[in-house]
């Protein structure tokens, strides 16, 4: 299969995973089936919008108390002539018409003086034309900015955490979105250790922490992660076990002695999706789903191939079961020397300028210097765009 065509039925061929009520400070990452609305008007109740004095009537104004942020605004209505010292955002007192900032006011005694056109200001600045209560209230009245039933975000919109602070100062506490689709990783392989210094002819699990950050990026979660012997029967007992929307396996995944997923998803009925794509590196790369909908993403042995493949079948597939709407991916100008694979597409690490950087056979290396990968088709030419993948 063509790497595009690859990558496209990765994207399309999953649907979103159902929906479910989810605390809004819990759905930062997930997506939307539902709009949000708002359920309370912002602001909730008429406030200060400047430090200074609420006042009523004609000054100048008796001071009688003071009202802080989150505290009742206690003593009645304000009455012509009287005013109450007021912190930004705290709860208007009913009568008052205007809130007198610092700035344009001296206080004498108890008493308010709104400080005159031709006088000096207490904070320094030269007198001149003032606003006065009259001309600028400095009041935000409730509904000002949003009132119930505003959108504050449409279904398929990703919940940032901006949108989720909105929902929350909206007066919205759940919102309906797309289970967060979730992985598990099955590192195969008797050379391969998670942790300590590898000793003669081993490797460390490179695969665990890039599955897990793709994995997140497109709005899913790795569960868990296991190694597993170069055995059938326990890779077969650990395919049948995972509990999680997607198995990721790495290795297994050619025609070796020691390479059996293949002939384990024949048997057990999976359909296939993906059996190989024409690119180098990451031609092995394989999607299957299970009978009972799981999806099988296998990853070549080779730690840059493998992650060539996550990016090319892995990505896009949690992304459409998380629900995220499809974006066309990022081209940039590449330039330099390459060796290009007929029939196929050679997949390479691009620097920041969208220069080409030597990858080795491994290539892990090079492709975190650079950041991004550019993927060349056999009729590429240098300084012509292509498509890239950004790496995690």
């Amino acid at each position: 299969m063509s790497w595009a065509d690859a990558y496209a039925v990765a994207r399309d061929t999953a649907k979103p995973l159902a929906a479910e009520l989810t605390r809004v400070v819990e759905a930062t990452g997930r997506v939307l089936a539902a709009a949000v609305r708002c359920e309370r008007p912002v602001p909730a109740f008429d406030n200060a919008a400047m430090d200074g004095f609420a006042i009523a009537g004609d000054g100048p104004w008796t001071v009688r108390g003071r009202v802080l942020a989150g505290r009742p605004a206690d003593g009645g209505r304000l009455l012509p002539g009287t005013a109450v010292e007021i912190a930004t955002g705290a709860l208007l007192p009913d009568g008052a018409e205007a809130v007198l900032p610092y700035e344009d006011c001296r206080v004498e005694d108890d008493l308010v003086i709104e400080v005159a056109a031709t006088e000096d200001r207490p904070d320094g600045r030269p007198a001149g034309d003032q606003t006065g209560p009259r001309r600028k209230r400095h009041i935000r009245r409730a509904g000002d900015a949003l009132s119930p039933g505003t959108l504050i975000a449409p279904a398929g919109r990703i919940v940032t955490a901006t949108v989720a602070a909105a929902a929350l100062q909206a007066g919205a506490e759940q919102v309906l979105a797309h289970r967060r689709p979730t992985v598990t990783m099955l590192v195969t392989g008797d050379e391969v250790i998670t942790e300590g210094s590898p000793g003669p002819g081993q490797v460390r699990d490179t695969f665990t922490g890039l599955v897990t950050a793709i994995t997140a990026r497109a709005g899913g979660r790795l569960d868990i992660s296991r190694r597993l012997p170069d055995d059938p029967a326990a890779l077969g007992e650990a395919l049948h076990g995972a509990c999680s929307d997607v198995i990721v396996v790495s290795g297994s995944s050619s025609a070796g002695a020691a390479d059996h997923l293949h002939r384990l998803l024949d048997e057990a009925a999976a359909t296939w999706l993906v059996r190989g794509v024409a690119c180098r590196p990451g031609h092995p790369q394989a999607l299957a789903v299970l009978p009972d909908g799981r999806h099988v993403v296998s990853l070549p042995g080779n730690p840059y191939a493998g992650l060539v493949a996550a990016l090319t079948l892995l990505e896009p597939l949690v992304a459409a079961l998380a629900g995220r709407p499809p974006a066309p991916l990022p081209t940039a100008t590449v330039t330099g020397p390459v060796r290009l694979m007929a029939g196929g597409v050679r997949i390479v690490p691009i620097g920041p300028a969208g220069d080409l950087a030597a990858a080795g056979p491994v290539g892990l290396h090079a492709a975190a210097v650079a950041g991004a990968l550019a993927v060349l088709p056999d009729d590429w030419t240098d300084g012509d765009p292509a498509v890239t993948l950004t790496v995690p």
